[in-house]
């Protein structure tokens, strides 16, 4: 089984004393682990518990901190601050020589993930993209009128809004002011973003230059043939969209093609937020592991032809299933 790790943590952990799995530490430690997560923490200890459940680690599996930060794509004092908090809930268990380990098995912390789901992402991004995507929003705004309208600092909004312009729907002007850029806040849009993908996502495979790698290969099989046996019965939604995202957007790597990753990529950004609000009213799909693995296989076997032919059917079959619930665009409806 893969493990989150590419090798022994050099961070500086707080002073502990490891016996049988029980973590001692100091007032002081505790104390920090009980606080409150600031927004990026909350996140950043969602997608740990998230890539832990989607590699179904067993108890005693290593989770990396080096590692989770490259996957997650922030620094390691986030990641360090997260994977404390997870110890204080009973999940992660820390050794002060050898790092941060899972206290039980990953598919047996569902309770927790379920919380860290439940939980609100970061409020002001999620107010702003609300407004944004019920149209109350212009098309250009600047940070003045923003922070009158929420009520916040300007630090607080400038790392809200780095956020937005990282994740490809917003971007600064010349000069002052933020402009939005197309964001799928429409039926229309959503059906054009599906046609998109199935336009870009299969020329990518039938592409010169793909080259498959063989140990992501067996990683995206093994984590997807867990989620068609049983992951989809314990995995929420968010989780289930990540794994399903990562599936895409390696095979979209493997393409060669720096566009049609980059592509891939922004799209699955885009998405998030209307996915992760469409899933909560959406059971999850079984069926959707089983494609993605007849896809893997016909790429084990070479047969990009039939890959691409499947990637297309796929990605066609959730947009006919998606597209329908126009519901999803009501300004009522919370993300």
């Amino acid at each position: 089984m893969a493990k989150l790790e590419t090798g022994l943590s050099d961070a500086s952990p707080p002073p502990a004393i490891v016996t049988d799995r029980a973590l001692l530490v100091t007032d002081m430690d505790s104390s920090a682990e009980n606080a409150a997560l600031t927004p990026l923490q909350t996140r950043v200890a969602r997608e740990i518990l998230a890539l832990a459940r989607r590699e179904d680690l067993a108890m005693d599996d290593r989770l990396a901190e080096s590692a989770l930060a490259e996957k997650i794509g922030t620094s390691r004092t986030p990641v360090n601050a997260a994977l404390h908090h997870l110890v204080s809930l009973g999940v992660v268990y820390h050794d002060a020589n050898r790092g941060f380990f899972m206290a039980k098995p990953a598919r047996e912390v569902t309770d927790v993930a379920e919380q860290f789901f439940l939980e609100p992402d970061d409020p002001l991004y999620l107010k702003i993209a609300e407004d944004r995507l019920a149209r109350r929003l212009p098309d250009v705004i600047g940070e003045a009128d923003l922070m009158r309208q929420y009520e916040v600092s300007r630090s607080e909004l400038r790392r809200v809004l780095s956020r937005m312009q990282e994740e490809g729907w917003l971007e600064r002007q010349v000069g002052h002011g933020w402009q939005f850029m197309p964001m799928i806040d429409s039926v229309e849009a959503y059906d054009e973003s599906y046609l998109f993908r199935a336009a870009i996502e299969p020329t990518g495979v039938l592409a010169p230059t793909f080259r498959a790698d063989s140990v992501e290969l067996e990683g995206l099989r093994r984590r997807q043939r867990f989620i068609a046996e049983s992951g989809y019965l314990t995995m929420n939604s968010v989780e289930l969209f990540e794994a399903n995202s990562e599936f895409h957007e390696t095979i979209a790597k493997w393409s060669g093609n720096r566009f049609i990753a980059q592509s891939v990529r922004r799209m699955d950004r885009l998405r998030r937020l209307v996915e992760y609000r469409q899933a909560k009213a959406r059971k999850p799909r079984q069926e959707q592991a089983i494609e993605h693995l007849e896809i893997l296989g016909a790429i084990a076997r070479q047969d990009l032809l039939r890959a691409a032919s499947l990637l297309r059917d796929h990605i066609e079959g959730a947009r006919r299933a998606k597209v329908h619930a126009r519901e999803i665009f009501t300004a009522d409806v919370s993300p």
